[in-house]
Formats: structure tokens, sequence, C-alpha cells
């Protein structure tokens, strides 16, 4: 070998060697491609997808931080807010209205003047009762020029009427006697008509003795005569339970009707009173003798319940 001049007999460099498989390398390639396809945008949507995630994450840990905080906020105020406003009256300190027991209640419009004749209502077919010693066929009429339409129509009234003649705790429980809607023709004809009447028309079918609104049964005609005026405002008795007066008003009646012809006192103090006795005046002895001293009430003091049913107990 010459002199100076040195053998080429070394290894190949292995760092240049990895350096060309990287350069050749499909990833860096690709990489390649993407910057230049990009540019700086290459950089900048992997740092903007750091960033959005950051902001996400702590948007979530501020809300749930927040909801902790209205939530205890919540519970705070609760533990320490005080009521504001009035109280509602105590039942128990309140004492019951005091009004003439003679006189009508406030309450909605009745007619005072309807022309006399009357109207067929409701659907026949209600029955109830043994009727051992005598079955009593009814039908159920409305004056003409008397509007129910306010209390829910003609219907309405027919339907109280069949409801509370066969319910279990009225008449029919008295195995004597039955009760039988029926539809009137030439060859049926009805043992009462009960009637829903105006003012002035129930005045000269029951009379003006006593100077307030009453009802009747009048034998001419076998009519029930119920005054309107007190199926729309009941008796200050009851206070203001309108359903069970009505009850109250059909069934004494009635009981005129089937043959009940006298009134009857309070039996004991606090005990329900009986369905002949006049609750629509008073339920008070000492008060319906004051009104009128000739029937059968005596000045004991003796005050009973309101009661509409002949049989309550049952």
């Amino acid at each position: 070998m010459p002199r100076g001049q040195r053998a080429n007999n070394s290894k190949p460099n292995s760092a240049g060697t990895l350096g060309q498989r990287l350069k050749n390398s499909s990833i860096i390639q690709v990489i390649k491609k993407f910057v230049s396809a990009y540019g700086w945008r290459a950089y900048a949507i992997p740092l903007l997808t750091i960033v959005t995630a950051w902001v996400l994450i702590d948007v979530a840990s501020s809300s749930s931080s927040q909801e902790q905080l209205d939530t205890v906020g919540r519970a705070v105020a609760t533990q320490t807010a005080k009521p504001t406003g009035k109280e509602g009256p105590d039942p128990a300190k309140t004492p019951f209205p005091k009004l003439p027991p003679t006189e009508l209640p406030a309450g909605g419009t009745f007619t005072l003047t309807g022309d006399g004749t009357y109207r067929v209502v409701g659907t026949p077919g209600a029955q109830s009762g043994e009727g051992k010693k005598k079955t009593f066929k009814y039908v159920i009429e409305v004056e003409n020029g008397v509007d129910t339409a306010a209390y829910g129509g003609d219907d309405a009234f027919a339907t109280m009427v069949d409801a509370t003649l066969t319910n279990v705790k009225g008449w029919t429980h008295d195995k004597d006697f039955r009760f039988e809607h029926i539809s009137e023709t030439s060859d049926l004809k009805p043992d009462l008509r009960i009637q829903l009447t105006s003012v002035e028309t129930t005045h000269k079918n029951c009379g003006t003795d006593i100077a307030m609104e009453t009802s009747c049964f009048s034998s001419e005609g076998n009519r029930v005569v119920i005054n309107e005026s007190r199926w729309v405002r009941g008796a200050t008795t009851f206070q203001g339970d309108l359903g069970s007066y009505r009850q109250y008003l059909l069934n004494h009646e009635v009981g005129h009707g089937i043959g009940y012809a006298n009134h009857e006192p309070c039996g004991g103090q606090g005990k329900p009173a009986p369905i002949m006795m006049q609750q629509t005046l008073s339920v008070s002895n000492t008060e319906l003798y004051k009104i009128d001293s000739q029937e059968v009430y005596k000045d004991d003091g003796l005050v009973c319940v309101t009661n509409p049913w002949p049989y309550p107990q049952q």
C-alpha cells in the first residue's frame, strides 16, 4: 500500500445507514406529505385539539361545582325561609253564622212566576222496594217557565228524584212500600206527581200560612210540590249542604204523600232529626214552637242534627 494512503477497509457508518432507512420510511413520507399539504396548519390543528379538550374538561368541572353550590344554596334557603302571608281561619274558633232560620240563604236565582203548566222530565224505569202494602207509581215534572239549566237541567232534577226514592236509606227500607217511575198513559196514571214549581205557584198550592218559603204535598192531584227557591238555595239549617237538603226535601214531602201527615219533633239532644221534622225551618224544638205553637213541638230546648233520610242507619 503506498505511504500516505489509508486503507479503505472500515465498515459503513451505521448512523448513516439508519438515517437512510428512516428517510425512506413510509411514516416519514406520510408526515412530509401532510406538512407539505397543510403547511402551518399541520402544527396548529393538534394544538387546537389539545386546547379544546382542556376547555371542555374545565367547563364540565365548573358546571359540576356550580350545581353543587346551587344545591347547597337551595337547601339552606329552604331551611331558613319563613312562611309569608296570612294563616287560614281556625275552624274550632269560628262560630256558625247566625241567620234567621226562616230566611232563604244567599245563592243562585230562581223563578218567581211560572205559567202553571208542567212538562214531563226524566227517564221512566227506576224502581225499588217490595211493596207488600202499596206501590207508588210516580212521574216527574217541571213547571213551564222554570229554567233548570243553572243546576244541571231537567234530567239532573229527575235523576236526583230517582236516586232518592230508590236509596236503601229511603222509604223503601219499609217493606210495605215500593216506588216505580212510570210513563203516564191513558190507562196508567201516577199515584204521585213530583213537581219542581215556581215560588208563586207553590204559594197557590201550599198556602202562605207561614210567611216563608216552604214546599208541600197537595192532595189535589197527589202533587209533591217542590219550591224551586228552596231547591236552588237550600236551608240555613243544612249549612250549605245543598245535596243533603234536596234529599231531605224530597223524602219529607213524599212522606206526606205516602201517609205520614203529621210532623215529628226532635227526639233527643244531638240525635238525627226525624225525616218528618220541619228541618227546612229548624232542628230545634223550641225554635219550631216559636214559629207555630199549634204544631207538635214543645219548648223543651232539644236540638237535633240535620238528617235527609227516613232510615239513616241502614
